[in-house]
């Protein structure tokens, strides 16, 4: 093995002790092998110490533990998403307006949720009075109830595991200037008070405003064929 040589510690080893090229390197107690000086001992790194090969893996792993989070598992938020609830959406009257109808039906089509009620309907102001009572109280409730009666809003109802919260994301956030990227809003819309769509913000307020909006008869119980597809 070039770069390297056998330093005789005691008289008591002899000669034979080492073999010819051929033979194999040994060392016993009385023997020590060293690196040759005059050779660059860096081309050897594999032999450096343990302790440095794994320093980097023992950092990394130190950090990953300093900058672990706990996580907090949350069971009644997992099993709410696992219910079969309903929600009420309806495309408002810009929506229906600027023919949009048919990419937000689609939208949530593709999601996987099943309509089982669909209907053109001209609001009265009675009805939407009752729909938005909770803001009766904000200053912009005439204006608002004023552009609900102002033309034909698309009535859907939607069921599905989890159809609330997963609709209230399918739809993006209240002033379209806020909503993400791929959310109907936030690819649809600009305004606050022209954003296109309605849907119910809890699985109660959904039932309620399904309710509302849906006589009796108008609403269809139905197994759609892709649905072993989409839920185990």
């Amino acid at each position: 093995m070039e770069g390297l040589s056998v330093v005789r510690a005691s008289p008591c080893v002899s000669s034979s002790a080492i073999s010819s090229k051929t033979s194999s390197l040994s060392c016993a107690p009385s023997c020590r092998l060293i690196l040759n000086p005059i050779k660059n001992h860096h081309t050897l790194a594999a032999f450096q110490p343990s302790f440095h090969l794994f320093a980097s893996t023992i950092s990394l792993h130190r950090a990953s533990k300093k900058n672990h989070t706990a996580r907090i598992f949350l069971p009644h938020l997992v099993a709410s998403m696992e219910e079969v609830e309903e929600t009420y959406i309806m495309i408002k009257p810009d929506g229906v307006q600027r023919g949009l109808a048919g990419e937000i039906i689609s939208r949530f089509e593709k999601k996987g949720f099943k309509l089982t009620g669909l209907k053109l309907f001209q609001c009265p102001k009675e009805l939407a009075e009752e729909h938005y009572k909770d803001l009766q109280s904000k200053s912009f409730f005439p204006k608002l109830i004023d552009y609900i009666t102002s033309g034909p809003v698309v009535c859907m109802a939607w069921e599905g595991i989890g159809v609330v919260a997963s609709a209230r994301k399918l739809i993006g956030a209240t002033n379209p200037l806020n909503a993400e990227p791929g959310t109907i809003r936030g690819d649809l819309a600009v305004q606050t008070g022209r954003n296109v769509v309605h849907g119910s913000d809890s699985p109660d307020n959904g039932k309620r405003e399904i309710a509302l909006w849906f006589k009796e008869g108008e609403l269809c119980s139905w197994t759609p064929a892709q649905e072993p597809w989409l839920t185990e």
